[in-house]
């Protein structure tokens, strides 16, 4: 019987992206991005199918490309990044079919753990210039920012909504073969 040796997979983080967009007073969207984040997967070989994927984004490098928003957004209203300093998710690949995946898992936000679901879409595989063995991947989904505790709401004069509740995530990773 031959048994398969594992394999790491870091996040290349000058190749990697972790964006987020939300509606603004229901009429428009506003996107941000996390600035730190680290993790990968482990896999058995090069089959991706039932990896293993860990990740850690730290909240306090929220960035909105509005400094007293990001002071909102690290404040204990939203992800209280002195308490609670960074998001996680612990979870597995699943190969839904060819290029297409499933991310199921874990996700963890000021100590509130929910089962998320999101969708990936495998780019490929490919050596760089330096000879290191890269995989690309894009993944999308949606979560309830009140599903984690991020509950700050506030309604305009007018009655709209100043912050929509669901969030919709893009990640476009690029990890590094260990």
């Amino acid at each position: 019987m031959t048994t398969l040796t594992k394999t790491k997979w870091a996040i290349d983080p000058t190749h990697s992206e972790v964006q987020f967009k939300v509606k603004h007073l229901v009429i428009s969207t506003v996107t941000g991005a996390f600035k730190s984040f680290e993790g990968g997967l482990e896999t058995e070989g090069d089959n991706f199918d039932g990896a293993n994927a860990s990740f850690s984004i730290a909240t306090s490098s929220v960035d909105t490309n509005v400094a007293d928003r990001d002071a909102h957004l690290k404040s204990p209203e939203f992800f209280d990044s002195e308490n609670h300093p960074n998001m996680t998710f612990k979870g597995h690949l699943k190969q839904v079919s060819g290029d297409d995946y499933k991310l199921e898992g874990d996700l963890t936000i000021k100590n509130t753990t929910k089962k998320v679901e999101l969708t990936v879409e495998h780019g490929g595989i490919m050596k760089d210039g330096y000879g290191q063995t890269k995989a690309g991947f894009e993944i999308t989904g949606n979560i309830n920012r009140k599903d984690f505790g991020l509950t700050w709401s506030m309604v305009t004069e007018a009655g709209g909504v100043v912050v929509g509740d669901n969030v919709k995530l893009l990640l476009n990773v690029q990890l590094t073969k260990g």
